[in-house]
């Protein structure tokens, strides 16, 4: 058994210590927001936030998470989609098929919680997270709008 903290919920999960944090996000407590991408920590689209830090899900092991720390995914972002990231996204339609744009938000939300005005070399250098249709352009201006909005560091 391990005992997670998501979303600021406190919920026990029946897990081998070895398995991947997204897929116990994903299978045992719902939350499908949260992509499997690539499996090997390369793509991003399992990017979920531990303490305000983004972390790729995937190569995570559940029983690196202490119950006292918090998992952030993107459902608890925002549960009404207000964010300021979530609001830009959708006000420069970034996504094309969408399947990555989950992990990029959080991606994007962490690096705003640490650098709140960043430049397109900022981003470039901490947005590693990999988008197929190659949306990139509107992710930095989207990123940027987010960043002119009052509350663009904050997790709901």
């Amino acid at each position: 058994m391990a005992r997670l903290t998501i979303n600021g919920e406190v919920r026990d999960v029946d897990a081998d210590p070895d398995t991947p944090l997204l897929w116990v996000i994903r299978e045992q407590v719902g939350l499908t927001g949260t992509k499997f991408g690539c499996g090997i920590a390369q793509c991003g689209a399992c990017t979920v936030h531990i303490d305000g830090v983004a972390i790729r899900s995937c190569a995570m092991p559940v029983s690196a998470v202490a119950p006292e720390q918090r998992i952030v995914t993107i459902e608890g972002l925002s549960p009404d989609g207000s964010h300021p990231l979530q609001k830009a996204w959708a006000a420069l339609d970034v996504p094309q098929c969408g399947y990555c744009q989950t992990g990029m938000i959080m991606a994007a939300a962490g690096l705003l919680q640490t650098n709140p005005k960043p430049s397109d070399d900022d981003i470039r250098a901490e947005i590693t997270n990999i988008c197929r249709c190659g949306t990139y352009n509107r992710v930095r201006a989207a990123i940027k709008l987010a960043a002119k909005g009052a509350g663009a560091t904050q997790e709901g």
